[in-house]
């Protein structure tokens, strides 16, 4: 009987130890289905047979409790992500990557193709990856595919040095000539000198280097200038004083030096004289209604067109309607523009349509030398383009002249294009480098969005029909009477259609 009592205590605490294991699986245990599947085994057996034979004779046998039943919880299943390791976050070697340095890409927003499985996370605390945004994705890739092609696009367009040279010399020998050989013909171009102007000498030409612009300058003194109807940009020249020696007082008409006239001298010589340069095939195109050039075609060795402009070069003060142009102050700085207004004055022979005809004895005003001198010395700092301090202007302006280009041999037979030239281009820059004068607005990392900015100053200007003269701020170079509403609109179309479209005259 005492033996009993002893080992009564032992089989209790025996109990409560099973008792507690069952408390554990109640806890623990994913709760079954509902009441019409079968019951669960183990939780009648912990119930009935939880205490041995000994111990019934101490306490009651107790019913066991039935739980109720609940339904099942389904968790959702969420797609896993693997861990970064240590090594990522440090920028240490991965122990995937096939090579002991990382990837240097740019980090896209997600560097995994869909669908590609990924193994799970043994780590507690780790939520699944959430999808990425493919949208975005879409757009870094498309972002760096685009820069990826502008320069690309710029590389194609630089000239060669190779071909620089040969063409240089070409070029070189038809207008040292020139310049030679008609003072002899005419005392009047006695004195003239050359000036190389254009894309060429701007250092922003593209492509090959097949077009040339040189200005073979005469000087003039005491000139005075007459507005032509308000429009700022066109002058008659009349002399102060006209001494009797003065060689140009054959060209008077009316005591207006005549543009048609000694223009008109001016080709004949070049005419006759390209004759005797047998070693070169040379022809001169025809006269074209309005352009003040006469312009050479050299067929061999090599395909040049050149222009040549005869100027007059004054040193008079420039003239009233070029005040509030020039506005590079905060780009280029006071100082530069009071040296530039200190340039003289050149006047081109440039008939102005007048009803039926034109007005053959005006002169247009030309800032061809100043233009040159900004592009060369364009930044707001002096060091700029220097060395590894480059910027992407001449990109830019490249990118849409070529863009221009590409439009007008796409639509060559259409006449919508005739009448834009790559000095719109320019003018529409030159506005744009003064909204935004800092170097540090075109750093050459940031050429797309650039190039984008002048894209849609561009664009602006069309949709306005308005395109300041950089240096004449009453010429609107986009006024109707200059370009039809027709041929802007379609301009404009055109170029929209190639922004929304990565341009791709580019690749044509």
């Amino acid at each position: 009987m005492e033996e009993r009592v002893t080992k009564a205590p032992a089989t209790k605490r025996k109990s409560s130890t099973r008792g507690s294991g069952k408390s554990r699986a109640a806890r623990t245990r994913t709760p079954s289905l509902p009441s019409q599947a079968a019951p669960d085994l183990n939780d009648a057996a912990v119930g009935e047979g939880s205490c041995s034979s000994g111990s019934e004779t101490l306490r009651e046998k107790k019913p066991p409790v039935r739980q109720k039943k609940q339904a099942p919880v389904v968790q959702e299943k969420l797609p896993v992500r693997t861990l970064e390791s240590q090594s990522d976050k440090k920028g240490l070697p991965h122990p995937e990557d096939g090579h002991p340095l990382r990837d240097r890409r740019p980090v896209l927003e997600e560097d995994q193709s869909p669908g590609v499985p990924t193994s799970p996370s043994n780590e507690p605390g780790i939520l699944p990856k959430v999808k990425r945004d493919h949208v975005n994705l879409k757009k870094v890739l498309r972002q760096n595919s685009a820069a990826g092609k502008l320069e690309s696009v710029v590389d194609k367009v630089k000239l060669r040095r190779e071909d620089k040279s040969k063409a240089c010399k070409l070029v070189n020998k038809v207008v040292d000539h020139l310049k030679r050989k008609l003072p002899l013909y005419d005392s009047a171009f006695g004195g003239i000198s050359t000036l190389g102007t254009g894309s060429y000498y701007e250092l922003v030409k593209i492509s090959t280097p097949n077009e040339f612009d040189v200005m073979l300058k005469l000087k003039v003194s005491r000139v005075e200038l007459k507005e032509y109807e308000d429009s700022g940009a066109f002058y008659f020249v009349k002399f102060k004083r006209n001494p009797k020696g003065n060689p140009l007082s054959k060209f008077l008409d009316n005591e207006i030096l005549s543009a048609s006239k000694l223009q008109s001298t001016f080709r004949k010589l070049i005419k006759e004289e390209v004759k005797h340069m047998k070693e070169m095939d040379i022809t001169v195109e025809r006269k074209k209604p309005t352009s003040p050039a006469v312009t050479l075609l050299i067929r061999k060795p090599e395909e040049i067109s050149v222009d040549i402009v005869l100027a007059l070069e004054s040193n008079c003060s420039w003239p009233s309607s070029t005040q509030g142009g020039l506005a590079i102050e905060d780009w280029l700085g006071r100082k530069v523009k009071r040296e530039f207004k200190f340039k003289p004055v050149y006047l081109v022979p440039k008939p102005v349509k007048e009803g039926s005809g034109f007005q053959a004895n005006i002169w247009r005003l030309s800032f061809s030398h100043i233009e040159k001198e900004i592009l060369r010395n364009h930044g707001s700092t002096k060091t700029c383009c220097e060395k590894k301090k480059s910027c992407c202007r001449k990109k830019c302006l490249k990118l849409m002249k070529y863009l221009l280009e590409q439009l007008k041999k796409k639509f060559e037979n259409r006449k919508e294009l005739n009448k834009f030239h790559s000095y719109h281009m320019k003018t529409a820059f030159f506005h744009l480098c003064v909204q935004k004068p800092h170097d540090s607005q075109w750093q050459k990392e940031d050429l797309q969005q650039c190039f984008d900015n002048c894209v849609t100053y561009f664009l602006h200007c069309l949709q306005i029909e308005q395109l300041i003269h950089f240096f004449i701020p009453r010429y609107n170079l986009f006024s109707l009477g200059l370009i039809d509403k027709t041929s802007q609109t379609f301009l404009l179309k055109q170029i929209e259609f190639q922004r929304n479209n990565m341009f791709p005259v580019f690749d044509e």
